[in-house]
């Protein structure tokens, strides 16, 4: 008798025992607590923690805490990290249509790049390409159209393209080589070094915001517009395949919500700062300038080429490509009815 009451208390015991939280160690390809980039990662940490009842946790690394920024990828597809947070272009070498899904160049705005990701079938197109690599995609976080650039050299022409040496990532540098200029990619960390010391002539990174926590007006005299080559740009966050597989549905419907959350917070939270935020950086002696058109124009045939080469030499690329031109097409019929002229037409 005393036995069996002994293995009823300890049963009880046990199911009272509430199951752990799993904690994700997240590998950013960031700095920690960046503006808006590095501090989505933390919005959505704590959104899938609200989520999931404290049950799901991230555990958010800065870039090169745990791998080096340009390794993320690698490293959660082999599962030595469960997880990571990226710009998604960031790996077009190995997947090519993440340079499409990362940013478009004269693409879609975050409005309709979020429509097409998450309601038109982007994402769906999109995770075919990860699975190969044993991870999971979820796209949650959207970047605004961002500044075309920092320069030291002024642009008047698509001659004054020819030599620059850029760091540029994304499809952008692709087209840039087009032209004659020679880029680079090279993590946000390491930008300032680079442009002081004259590593590069020129660089784009982010929103003004992040621009101005990464010290750019200090060292360059010029701020290039528009963001031809990113009006708007996907972060994720990145999971591996079997650390996802092992959450049951209800938990992945959970940090499924959290990630849409985010991406709501990143649409409510870029546009208010940065126009202070530029008026700062004239302050400071920094000249902000438009791209001439005749060099839009440049950038934009050169992209048109880019897009139609990686097309051809990628079946997820292609089918991504259409589906998206299919989506803006069927969405231009609203938007261009919707226009409304500026108070000086």
């Amino acid at each position: 008798m005393k036995f069996k009451t002994t293995l009823t208390v300890a049963f009880a015991a046990a199911i009272a025992i509430p199951a752990q939280a799993e904690t994700l160690d997240v590998a950013s390809t960031f700095p920690k607590n960046l503006p808006f980039l590095g501090e989505g990662a933390e919005v959505l940490a704590k959104k899938i923690e609200t989520a999931t009842g404290g049950d799901v946790k991230l555990e958010v690394h800065g870039a090169g805490d745990l791998v080096p920024a340009l390794e993320v990828l690698n490293q959660v597809s082999t599962g030595a990290i469960p997880a990571g947070w990226d710009y998604v272009g960031y790996w077009g070498g190995t997947i090519p249509v993440a340079s499409l899904a990362g940013s478009m160049p004269f693409g879609p705005g975050p409005d309709l790049f979020v429509g097409w990701m998450w309601e038109g079938g982007g994402m769906e197109i999109v995770q075919k390409a990860y699975d190969e690599l044993n991870v999971k995609m979820l796209p949650c976080h959207v970047t605004a159209a961002e500044p075309g650039g920092w320069f030291n050299t002024e642009i008047n022409s698509v001659e004054d393209l020819q030599g620059l040496n850029m760091r540029i990532s994304g499809m952008g540098g692709q087209v840039l080589n087009k032209l004659g200029a020679s880029t680079q990619l090279i993590p946000g960390g390491e930008l300032y070094v680079a442009l002081e010391r004259g590593r590069i002539d020129a660089t784009e990174f982010s929103l003004p915001v992040v621009d101005k926590a990464i010290g750019f007006a200090e060292i360059a005299k010029y701020y290039y517009f528009p963001g031809w080559h990113q009006p708007a740009s996907w972060n994720s966050l990145m999971v591996n395949m079997d650390v996802w597989n092992g959450f049951d549905q209800e938990t992945r419907d959970q940090i499924m919500v959290a990630c849409e959350a985010t991406v709501q917070w990143s649409l409510a939270a870029a546009p208010e700062p940065q126009g202070a935020i530029i008026e700062e950086f004239r302050e400071q002696g920094v000249e902000t300038k438009r791209f001439p058109d005749e060099v839009l124009h440049a950038l934009r045939e050169a992209s048109v080429e880019v897009l139609e080469e990686q097309a051809a030499e990628d079946e997820i690329f292609a089918e991504a490509y259409q589906s998206i031109q299919d989506y803006l097409a069927k969405a231009e019929i609203w938007t261009s009815l919707q226009e409304i002229p500026d108070a000086s037409e």
